[in-house]
This record gives structure tokens, sequence and C-alpha cells, in this order.
């Protein structure tokens, strides 16, 4: 009769001969992992994941530096540099027409866009098409529909507008599982922190009944929260950036992501935010380090914040 050492020995003799044969049967001695590499990029959303027909961002829009002219593969919103990892591009704006890169993006955020709006969009695509795991499909959508709600106050309570907003987080939530569970593989965003922008900061001035900034904060976070505990949380078919975390950390400490300003809007008031490049800032602005281009919307620097975390997201997710 074998001792319990001599059976513990053999079975682990057997253990490692059997993980030798499996080794062998893949051929070689170490796990080989497809790295995730999409065929198409597919963006959803509001005016910060947008690039218009002609080229246009709602952001600080850059020059080419030899023509002073308005140049689209200058200043890249976040879902422009994360196709670029990946090889492939927007027919909005193409970096490389002349090299046979054929565009294969596809472009359904809209200027003022909703959480309906992206139910639709999504609606539309389903109708024509599907998802699938070469898709890599980009979402950052609620910051209208927070400032949308907030104005209801204080007509309505707030309890009630916080409802609201919990509700829409939902309500995306939603729609990020309609497209994993088709088989796209996503990376969503959550919203900045809408109680830091230069429109918040422009509310607690003008309003006494409360803090306007605070409850554009709580807001922000109720949307945010809402929407993160309702997806699909397997690690595999959802990558989450936390943007939110991001800003209120530049906002606090701008000397650590190389900001000169947090708290103003770079871009002339008098110039429609798609308009806006670096010939038309407030006096001292610059779209590299001021974080904000309007009340409300990224900067070229904040879009670059936001395209880092979501590069690495996509990069390092289990897609």
């Amino acid at each position: 009769m074998k001792s319990s050492n001599g059976v513990r020995r053999q079975s682990r003799l057997w253990l490692a001969a059997a993980a030798l044969t499996v080794l062998a049967a893949c051929g070689g001695g170490t796990a080989q992992i497809e790295p995730f590499a999409p065929t198409r990029i597919i963006s959803f959303g509001d005016e910060a994941s947008l690039i218009t027909s002609d080229g246009k961002k709602y952001t600080t829009n850059g020059l080419n530096a030899t023509t002073l002219v308005r140049d689209c593969t200058v200043n890249p919103i976040w879902v422009q540099s994360l196709a670029s990892v990946f090889g492939l591009a927007f027919p909005q704006c193409n970096p490389n027409p002349l090299n046979a890169i054929t565009p294969t993006g596809l472009m359904y955020a809209t200027a003022g866009g909703q959480v309906a709006d992206v139910k639709l969009k999504i609606d539309q695509h389903f109708a024509v098409s599907g998802f699938n795991p070469k898709d890599l499909v980009t979402i950052m959508v609620g910051a209208n529909d927070v400032l949308e709600v907030y104005k209801r106050f204080p007509a309505q309570s707030e309890a009630s507008v916080t409802e609201e907003v919990r509700a829409r987080g939902r309500l995306l939530a939603a729609q990020i599982n309609r497209i994993a569970n088709a088989g796209g593989r996503v990376i969503i965003s959550t919203l900045p922190d809408m109680g830091l922008t230069p429109y918040a900061i422009q509310q607690k001035a003008a309003n006494i009944d409360t803090d306007r900034a605070a409850l554009l904060s709580r807001l922000t976070v109720e949307f945010n929260v809402a929407m993160r505990l309702d997806i699909i949380n397997d690690g595999r078919l959802i990558g989450l950036v936390l943007l939110d975390e991001t800003i209120q950390a530049a906002v606090r400490f701008p000397g650590n992501f190389n900001l000169v300003n947090a708290t103003e809007a770079a871009c002339l008031a008098t110039v429609a935010i798609q308009d806006c490049t670096s010939a038309t800032l407030v006096t001292g602005a610059s779209a590299d380090t001021w974080l904000w281009a309007s009340d409300t919307l990224l900067s070229a620097k904040g879009q670059a914040l936001l395209a880092s975390l979501a590069q690495t997201r996509a990069q390092n997710n289990p897609f």
C-alpha cells in the first residue's frame, strides 16, 4: 500500500505530464492570446464624439502649421485617437486618403445628442446592419441630459430631477448591453463632472438658492452610477473609462496634467464651438493647456486626456 506522500507525489507527476501534453498540443510552451484587432469603429453619443461631414469638431479645432487652414487631423477628438491606434479612420476625417486606407468608421454621434437619441441611432444601425466581435463601439452621452434635467430645478425638486437622471442612466446601460449582447465590443466613458465645468461655476455665482455647481456634480454622479450598476459586468464585452475621476483630478491638481487653466472656456463666446480654432481663443488661452473649450465641452487637451484613457482600456481589455 502506497503512503499518502507517495500518492501525492505520483499525482503531481500525472498533472505535470498532462500539462506538458496540453502545451505540446498548442504548439509551444507559452499561451497564445490574440490581441484585439477591430476592423470597424462605430461612434455613438453627443457632440463630444462628433466629426461633422466637413471635418469640424466641437472643441478647439486645429490649424495646419503651414497653411493656417483648419485641419481635422490636428487636435483629434478621442474617437479619432482611439481609431488611429488600430489603424482605423472615419470618412469625415481620413488622415491617409492616398495610402489605400479605406475608412470603415461609422459616425452616429449628433450635436446636442441625448440618451434617447443614442437609442434611436442604435435602432437605425440594427435596421441595416449588426455588431460583431471585430466592431469597436464607442459611447459617451448624457451631458446634455444632465443639463436639460438640471434646468427643471427649482420648479422640480432635487429628488425629482435626480430620479430622472437615474432613469436616463439606466436607459443608457440598456443600450450598451444591447450592443454587447449583439457581439460588439464597447468602450463606454462616464460623463465628466458637470459640476466642474465653466457653466457650473457661472450657475453657482448667479444663483443663491443652493450651490448649483454641487447640484450638477450630484446629478452627474447619479447618472454615472445608474449606468454603471446596470451594464454587463463580465470584464470582457465592455470596457469602462472613468473620465469623471480624471476630470476631478485635473481640476484639483492641474499642474499634474500640464494644465494652466481648468475653470474657464478657451474659445471666444462669440464663435460657434464647431468653428473654434486655435486662432479664435480668448486672450492667453491655449488648446494644449486649458481644460475646457466651451462652457461645457472639453478642449483639445481634455479630449487628449479622454483619448489616453480610452486607448489604454481598449488595448488592455480582454475583448
